[in-house]
């Protein structure tokens, strides 16, 4: 086995978010489906984006969120994405870096530009993404770096990443060279509208075993079967050997074929915005999981890190996770 150089590897798109604040009836004026994701061209994004009120652009991209989360854990996390050589890809490059991740993914010199996510936070704190993917849908099997792979404790995988053949192809090549090096592969459904693109796919990767540790919240666990919780999450134990299933303010839970740990909500005064809450629970997890804690233990720093995210807007962490954790008693 080779060294373990890294806690968490991400592969997902590399996106800019942009957020601005909307009311429900904008969303309807632009025939938005309200705490989605749709994927747009780049003259439907120039419109939205010309129509949004004032926005804070901040470095985004559901995986590139949860290692950011896991290095202000203190954890070490790394990241492959493709932008861009523009603007915006050298502010996506520049933030993550500067958060303490690795990233060497080299940029696209010709092609669509650096993706971006506009995003509409209504007044009850729920996210609608309007995604353009621009040069995170040219990410290939050609920048896996294979050694940089093998020697992360965990590879994940962000749901989004399959709408794009050449990114699921580079996820498929990383997923090998992780389990040939005996590490662990997950993945997180995204978004329940992504689930129903791909629901047989992703059940595959379960049953067959691509993917050892699922990440879902209610939503997309009862997208991927089609039926009410209590069926669904019966059905998820025997497809996959480890599963998180997030719950909002229930908690959450961690399931094995035989095995539950669950834990509530961390306490949090105010619901701002919900823009990576499940994103940085996956980081609190994984972090946890890394470092070979207890289920229960791994729940809660996601718990504590989720509880973090959705007290103000925008999706990386306003104040230092690790000091978080230790000033409410839990291990990192």
């Amino acid at each position: 086995m080779t060294d373990q150089q890294l806690d968490v590897i991400g592969f997902g798109n590399a996106i800019v978010d942009v957020l601005a604040r909307a009311e429900p009836a904008f969303l309807d004026r632009h025939g938005m489906r309200k705490g989605g994701m749709t994927l747009i061209d780049e003259e439907r994004a120039e419109t939205v984006y010309g129509a949004m009120g004032p926005g804070v652009e901040i470095s985004g991209g559901s995986a590139a969120n949860t290692v950011v989360g896991v290095a202000a854990l203190g954890g070490r996390a790394g990241f492959v994405g493709k932008v861009r050589d523009d603007e915006l890809g050298g502010i996506f490059a520049h933030d993550i870096r500067a958060a303490g991740v690795a990233y060497a993914t080299p940029a696209a010199t010709t092609g669509p530009t650096t993706a971006r996510c506009l995003i509409l936070v209504t007044p009850d704190g729920e996210r609608t993404m309007n995604t353009y993917l621009g040069a995170a849908q040219d990410l290939s099997p050609a920048d896996v770096d294979e050694n940089l792979v093998a020697s992360a404790a965990v590879t994940y995988l962000e749901g989004y990443l399959w709408d794009p053949p050449a990114a699921k192809d580079a996820f498929l090549k990383a997923a090998g060279i992780a389990h040939r090096a005996g590490r662990t592969v997950s993945l997180t459904l995204s978004d329940a509208f992504c689930v129903g693109r791909y629901r047989s796919e992703f059940l595959t990767l379960m049953r067959e075993g691509t993917v050892d540790l699922v990440f879902a919240n209610e939503a997309e666990l009862m997208s991927l079967y089609e039926t009410d919780f209590d069926a669904a999450l019966a059905r998820l134990r025997g497809d996959v050997k480890r599963a998180v299933v997030t719950r909002s303010e229930k908690g959450a839970l961690a399931v094995t074929a035989d095995e539950t740990a669950a834990v509530p909500a961390f306490p949090v005064a105010k619901v701002v915005d919900t823009t990576g809450a499940g994103d940085l629970f996956a980081a609190g997890y994984l972090h946890g999981f890394a470092k070979g804690f207890p289920a229960e233990d791994c729940l809660k720093l996601g718990a504590l890190c989720a509880s973090e995210i959705i007290g103000h807007i925008g999706a990386r962490p306003e104040r230092k996770l690790k000091e978080f954790a230790q000033e409410n008693g839990l291990r990192v």
